[in-house]
């Protein structure tokens, strides 16, 4: 506000903007002023609007308010408050928000005379505000953290003024850590899901419906953890080493494909756990588990495909080592032994192919296995004893 041009709203409408050089990450929002001329008296519509938004997104709303008016029944921010507290009625489960009044304009009273006057002021309006019988006798303090701040004129003291709003701006440096401004928050949403969380907001809040943060919450986390799944999914499919794996085992057995399609398999999932961490339990472990799925699904194919090349090179192994066993050892004895260490064979190359996130039971392949070992050594009995009867004849 330029003070030479005369006194005006500022501030039109909702306005957002990261916060330079603190940490963590930080949004600030500035709210359109309730008590401006602009809208008028009667335009509250908005200012509910605005209002009950702050509360839904914001950890820490700073209400700025008149050393001068506290104390007074007519001061100008308590229908704001009053807005607060009516609006906070609409949130089915109570958001722990840090309500930070920064007294600008100290007079010499001490600022320990004024906080318990403005506490005091505060309560009375919370105590008036018609509240649902959920929440009759539920105290300030279980929806708001009370802070206050003060600053001095800054056209009498700028130096003075400059020097607190520094130190206020420190305060938000770890806000979010034990003991800071906003140590002990609820309800909180994952910055990933941030945008997609205010636009439902406040789409919700233009339809003039209550807001359930609880079914918010696990609404924003189911779409961004499908978001998620869905990533993970297409970087999978992207990756070369999986790429390779699925193109070798097309036209032969590889040895290994257990072990580092498991690995491939837990990184993928290892990422999913590292951006969905924040998000509703219930909802990412659902999603993780639909995720697992589709990625064995992709890989299914390819394990079968590498079952089916271990068969035939078993088989084929079989009939070599078997038909020279029955020149040596004699066609019972070959046919045991040999079809003992060849299905000991197949066990050992299902169990190298076996994938740690899944069960998958190789039993029918083998039993395919076994079935055509067992017509191989019917078929050589068949030959051998026609050999025999022609020998005699």
């Amino acid at each position: 506000m330029d003070a030479f041009r005369g006194r005006s709203q500022t501030t039109k409408g909702i306005w957002m903007a990261k916060a330079q050089n603190i940490e963590p990450c930080t949004l600030v929002m500035d709210l359109e002023g309730t008590d401006g001329r602009e809208r008028g008296e009667d335009d509250t519509a908005f200012e509910k609007q605005s209002a009950l938004f702050a509360l839904a997104v914001s950890d820490i709303v700073l209400i700025n308010m008149w050393c001068h008016d506290i104390g007074r029944e007519q001061a100008a921010n308590k229908p704001l408050l009053k807005t607060v507290f009516q609006v906070m009625m609409r949130l089915f489960s109570p958001r722990k928000t840090t309500m930070l009044f920064v007294i600008r304009d100290k007079s010499k009273t001490p600022l320990e005379n004024l906080e318990p006057i403005l506490r005091e002021d505060i309560q009375k309006i919370w105590d008036g505000v018609p509240k649902p019988h959920a929440h009759k006798d539920t105290p300030l303090s279980e929806f708001f953290n009370v802070q206050v701040v003060a600053l001095n004129s800054y056209e009498e003291k700028e130096e003075l003024f400059r020097e607190q709003v520094s130190n206020l701006r420190d305060r938000f440096q770890q806000s979010i850590a034990p003991g800071g401004l906003a140590g002990d928050r609820r309800g909180v949403v994952p910055a990933s899901g941030f945008s997609f969380s205010s636009q439902q907001f406040w789409k919700v809040i233009k339809e003039n419906k209550d807001l359930d943060l609880p079914a918010h919450k696990v609404m924003v986390a189911t779409v961004r953890c499908e978001e998620i799944g869905y990533e993970k999914v297409a970087t999978f499919t992207a990756d070369e080493e999986w790429q390779q794996f699925e193109e070798a085992v097309q036209s032969d057995y590889v040895p290994g494909f257990g072990k580092k399609i498991s690995s491939l398999l837990d990184r993928c999932l290892s990422e999913y756990d590292m951006e969905a961490i924040y998000f509703d339990e219930g909802v990412r472990t659902s999603k993780r588990h639909q995720l697992e799925s589709k990625l064995l699904q992709l890989v299914n194919p390819a394990y079968q495909s590498l079952l089916g090349h271990l068969r035939t090179r078993t088989l084929e192994a079989f009939k070599e080592s078997f038909d020279k066993a029955v020149e040596k050892e004699g066609f019972a004895v070959a046919a045991r032994d040999s079809t003992q260490i060849f299905l000991e064979k197949f066990d050992k190359g299902s169990e190298d192919a076996t994938i740690q996130q899944v069960n998958w039971d190789p039993s029918k392949v083998k039993d395919k296995l076994k079935r055509d070992i067992e017509a191989h050594v019917v078929s050589v009995r068949a030959t051998k004893l026609s050999e025999l009867c022609a020998t005699y004849e």
